[in-house]
């Protein structure tokens, strides 16, 4: 039995903590992510979907990130730090020219650093930030250490490390007051949606980045070599978003190892993610039952090949030791009847993309939905549902183009509301759980897109708008939810 039979039928949104409204460049857990609260009880979604929350690399990737535990401090808010006092209203006023549209990342994380600096020079150590650090202490020791260390090495690789270089006391305690903040100000946010009876739906990566706390402080976890360096790393074969696949970069697990310690850094990171969120989405769920395994030396994922993963046992285990948690698998892409085994022995719900409904995959038409089921119109991997339409008209490609008038030709639509076709085909359909997109709810085009699978650059930087936002969108689809049984 799934432990999603006790949630109910659902619908809800998806929209990232650092794509909300705000003045500051980025969204934060401020008053923006308070603001869509009320949207989401206006529009009666019960939940919200959101990206994972780490600390992000270079390339600003919610699923590349600097520790498989540790909170991401651009998404702290600076008017709730005003608020506790760690800094000024007047150091809030002189606030740069950021765009309303799109998160510039680099200017955005000058800012928020100055910010945080400041803060941390109007904090004083309380009870309560004793008690988060000893509860943490198990992970944030070696993350504070680790980015020390990063900062002392001037950025440096961590196998670059100059061995003589320790991890400065200070910059230890800033990163640590960084992450209580983070917790603190996402626990208020967190139990806000839960008053307001919203469940946060949040998404867990398979894989933590090589420059990351986690593969540094448990080398001997991951597929290194002897001076540190991946031995391979993970990606996916060619497919739909890419024709060379996808070499993602981030090392590979060791999963004997792992096994050998009854997976107990798998188990706590599990654990960890239920503290912080109340439904959660396994990304790369085939990865589990089979991984691809590129050579490091590849500079494309062509000539990886799929190696065994720990399948049943990980998740006994986990069981065991967790109960039954509300899990969802993604289970999009080249999927085997032995990863749907995986996940229909422990009663994970799969995923069904709208989008792809209309190709050779009929698993994801609305006909062939079964309960057990998370519907997406579309996720953050793809266009615009808008956008979508578009570009198949306008291919060059007759199968394209025959995508499209088959979508529109399924929904009974004039593709006029091609967004609004699609909302409601997710929501009347019989899938406990339905997700939609806040750029599809808002008829976005390609320009909203949040990321291009196989392309590095300028991805995670779409920002909503408020003033795309009323009263009259949130009633229509509270209407159609109403209608829906959700």
């Amino acid at each position: 039995m799934s432990a999603f039979s006790d949630i109910g039928r659902r619908s809800g949104i998806l929209l990232h903590i650092t794509s909300l409204p705000s003045r500051f460049g980025i969204g934060d857990f401020g008053p923006g992510s308070r603001w869509f609260v009320d949207f989401l009880c206006e529009a009666k979604q019960r939940i919200w979907c959101i990206l994972p929350l780490g600390p992000t690399g270079r390339l600003n990737s919610p699923y590349d990130t600097r520790s498989a535990f540790a909170g991401n401090p651009l998404l702290i808010s600076t008017e709730l730090l005003a608020e506790q006092g760690y800094v000024s209203s007047k150091e809030l006023q002189s606030i740069p020219a950021f765009s309303l549209r799109s998160v510039q990342f680099s200017s955005v994380r000058r800012y928020k650093q100055s910010i945080l600096k400041k803060a941390y020079a109007g904090f004083s150590e309380t009870r309560d930030f004793h008690a988060f650090v000893n509860k943490n202490s198990w992970w944030i020791e070696d993350f504070a250490a680790f980015m020390s260390l990063r900062e002392g090495n001037g950025g440096a690789p961590w196998t670059k490390f100059d061995k003589r270089i320790k991890p400065n006391s200070d910059s230890v305690r800033y990163h640590k007051f960084l992450q209580y903040e983070f917790f603190r100000q996402w626990s208020l946010l967190h139990e806000l949606c839960r008053t307001r009876g919203i469940a946060v739906l949040g998404d867990l990566p398979f894989y933590v980045e090589q420059e990351s706390a986690d593969v540094w402080a448990h080398p001997e976890l991951f597929d290194l070599d002897r001076q540190g360096c991946p031995k391979t790393v993970g990606g996916v074969p060619p497919d739909y978003f890419s024709r060379n696949g996808q070499r993602w970069g981030t090392p590979t697990y060791h999963w004997k190892r792992l096994a050998g310690t009854g997976f107990r850094w798998w188990i706590d990171r599990l654990r960890f993610a239920f503290e912080t969120v109340d439904l959660l989405r396994l990304d790369h769920f085939r990865g589990f039952q089979a991984f691809w395994s590129v050579p490091a030396r590849c500079h494309t994922a062509k000539k990886g090949r799929w190696v065994i993963g720990p399948g049943e046992k990980l998740f006994s285990k986990a069981r065991k030791e967790l109960g039954d948690r509300p899990i969802i698998a993604e289970n999009l892409g080249l999927i085997t009847p032995k990863v749907e085994a995986l996940r229909e022995h422990f009663s994970f719900p799969g995923m069904a993309v709208l989008q792809f409904a209309f190709g050779e995959d009929g698993t994801h038409r609305p006909n062939n939905y079964v309960r057990n089921l998370a519907a997406f119109s579309c996720t953050h991997d793809n266009d615009t549902t808008v956008g979508w339409c578009r570009s198949l008209r306008r291919s060059a490609s007759e199968a394209d183009r025959a995508a499209s008038e088959r979508a529109c030709s399924y929904l009974q639509s004039d593709g006029k509301q091609i967004h609004w076709d699609f909302i409601r085909a997710v929501l009347t359909s019989v899938a406990q759980i339905a997700i939609i997109p806040m750029q599809d709810l808002l008829g976005l085009s390609s320009i909203a897109r949040m990321n291009q699978p196989g392309r590095a650059e300028n991805n995670w930087k779409w920002r909503c708008e408020a003033k795309l936002v009323n009263s009259q969108l949130a009633q229509r689809l509270a209407s159609l939810t109403l209608a829906s049984d959700r």
